[in-house]
């Protein structure tokens, strides 16, 4: 069932969590989803919340439009170590209108259209963040497009060109290759002269990952990926971007060319079904990944770890790479693909979209439903 906005005569209490922050100033009522507690999508409540204005170095934003991650999926079953404990409100990106700055801040007013990232709290209609935390959207980038763009973007840009060095006539394995940090790679990819790029992903998305540039796509359901890519490029790929977790990560490490890269940035195995399973659980840590130092040196190959939750407070480094990026969108060489588009009312709808791996792109959400046209 998707989540219920509370009834006006209900007048929750205000909901405690990081994002936005409490100060003086006028109250704002606005809706806001809530996670409740841990466990399935009935966790999540759309409840009404009081903020206030922003305070010094912070801007007050409308969202108009929020990104839905896999961490977010995670953060629900309380597998996601970046969330607080609930009641909190979740959502680490979004996308909206500066309605007011506070004091001290000069590069942003009153009218600007923003790209907001933060370690959580940004699933609600108003959201006052640190002016360091928020973008400049690009011309003619729509409000879904800007709230699909930093989270995605940012860790594929990270993985394959800071950690990976992706350089022309190399190889390339992204699993999820259809979900939203898939989409980004493989766009990105496409701007490095002649990369091959393998991608798992359901058959049924065969066709558009083709289109969208993968040299081979593979059903990761029906097929052992990794003999598959052995047959192709019988000494393995230059880089894999792993965000599986457990027996998959030791695959991907045996894929490696010398001089290969592995960049682990999620634990995707851990989630089987709407709640936590701890037999699930407790597999993908048994069968997780271990190496030691000296092990890698013999091996020729890199490990890395990604963890953009544990980055929002970068701001030089993570400017320097939004800039590339819109850069990269204003020259019409990326542009985020939107699977659907979903009112915060249909949050149950829009996480099982992702959860049972049917979007292509990236999952939205909307404080209010989309008006229909009148004929």
């Amino acid at each position: 069932m998707s989540a219920e906005p509370a009834p006006a005569s209900a007048a929750p209490e205000p909901v405690p969590g990081p994002e936005p922050p409490t100060g003086g100033g006028a109250a704002v009522e606005h809706r806001a989803l809530v996670l409740t507690g841990f466990g399935s999508c009935d966790k999540l409540k759309v409840q009404t919340r009081r903020g206030a204005d922003p305070r010094p170095g912070e801007v007050s934003v409308s969202v108009r439009a929020c990104g839905l991650n896999f961490a977010d999926v995670m953060a629900r079953q309380g597998l996601y170590d970046r969330l607080p404990p609930p009641p909190v409100c979740p959502g680490m990106e979004c996308a909206g209108t500066v309605r007011a700055v506070g004091d001290g801040v000069r590069d942003r007013q009153v009218g600007d259209k923003v790209m907001v990232l933060a370690r959580s709290g940004l699933w609600q209609e108003v959201v006052n963040v640190p002016a360091s935390q928020t973008f400049p959207m690009p011309e003619g980038m729509s409000f879904e497009e800007a709230a699909a763009l930093l989270v995605n973007y940012i860790t594929a840009y990270m993985i394959l060109f800071d950690f990976g060095n992706l350089r022309p006539n190399q190889s390339v394995l992204i699993h999820m290759a259809a979900g939203g940090v898939g989409t980004a790679a493989i766009q990105l990819c496409k701007t490095v002269e002649n990369v091959t790029i393998f991608g798992t992903a359901s058959a049924s998305k065969h066709d558009l990952l083709k289109e969208s540039g993968v040299s081979h796509p593979i059903d990761y359901r029906t097929m052992d990926y990794a003999e598959e890519i052995r047959k192709i490029s019988p000494k393995g790929v230059d880089i894999v971007l792993d965000p599986l977790g457990g027996s998959d990560t030791s695959k991907a490490f045996n894929l490696l060319k010398p001089m290969g890269k592995l960049i682990t940035y999620g634990v995707a195995n851990l989630i089987s079904g709407q709640k936590r399973n701890l037999m699930v659980m407790a597999k993908t840590w048994w069968n997780q990944f271990s190496i030691t130092a000296l092990q890698i040196l013999q091996q020729n190959k890199a490990l890395c770890g990604y963890h953009l939750g544990y980055m929002i407070e970068e701001a030089e480094l993570l400017n320097s790479v939004v800039t590339k990026l819109v850069n990269l969108y204003s020259q019409g060489k990326i542009k985020p693909k939107i699977d659907s588009v979903w009112p915060f009312d249909q949050v149950a709808e829009a996480m099982k979209q992702m959860q049972e791996k049917k979007n292509v792109g990236k999952v939205i959400l909307v404080p209010e439903a989309p008006k229909k046209a009148e004929n």
